[in-house]
């Protein structure tokens, strides 16, 4: 019976790639503090601001490409059920052939209506004030910003909850709700752990099934992933 592979996926993966990365020293992205671009309050106090911010990520995704450790994951796919649950808002997964991608915190190539949640567009140009969406509201960036909802999180847990084999990979495991899917993983769960500076904390000291591997996503996936075809498939 084929296996369940869920993977969690963070900003390591995509700074690979060229792309950057929410947390960066200081608590500043590129000169910008966090809650100035990706809260509620930032978005009211300057709409301008984040409106450019995210045309300017936007624009980036032109620029990067996926990297060896997004590709890795995709060859998985020819022998377990695969499932990305991405921290990430790039596109890069979906690029290097990735089939079965969750986006949890939104996703930069789309927007959607400030007033009427539901309306989601596909938006590959600038977004600026006056696209409005059907009703009337005006359309702003399709992220989950601090201090919002995540709805993704329950299909995120149920897939955790059915995982054989559940990968984390370029993440700090600092950033809630996402860093506590690992503990709906069954006990019969196999967990590998692929960062260069891995953050281990009390919390993982309780997953005996857990193998940390302290390389980078480039080189430690690709060497998991033949691994693990090896073994199981």
């Amino acid at each position: 019976m084929s296996k369940n592979i869920v993977i969690l996926t963070g900003a390591g993966i995509s700074a690979e790639s060229g792309i950057s990365t929410f947390r960066d020293a200081g608590g500043l992205w590129e000169g910008h503090n966090i809650e100035d671009v990706a809260s509620p309050k930032g978005w009211y106090k300057n709409q301008e601001l984040v409106l450019d911010f995210y045309n300017k990520r936007r624009a980036q995704l032109k620029e990067v490409l996926p990297n060896e450790g997004h590709k890795a994951l995709v060859d998985l796919e020819d022998h377990f059920r695969v499932y990305v649950v991405t921290q990430n808002v790039d596109d890069l997964h979906e690029r290097a052939g990735s089939s079965d991608v969750l986006h949890l915190h939104g996703e930069l190539k789309k927007v959607r209506s400030t007033g009427n949640e539901s309306l989601v567009y596909t938006w590959e140009k600038d977004l600026v004030t006056g696209d409005l969406c059907e009703e009337g509201h005006q359309l702003r960036p399709h992220i989950v910003w601090f201090g919002e909802d995540v709805p993704e999180l329950p299909k995120a847990a149920h897939l955790a909850s059915k995982a054989d084999i559940f990968i984390i990979v370029g993440t700090s495991l600092q950033v809630y709700p996402a860093a506590g899917l690992m503990q709906y993983t069954p006990l019969h769960c196999l967990m590998y752990y692929v960062d260069p500076n891995p953050f281990i904390n009390h919390e993982l000291k309780h997953f005996p099934n857990l193998e940390v591997i302290k390389k980078t996503a480039v080189s430690g996936l690709p060497e998991l992933v033949n691994r693990l075809i090896a073994q199981y498939s």
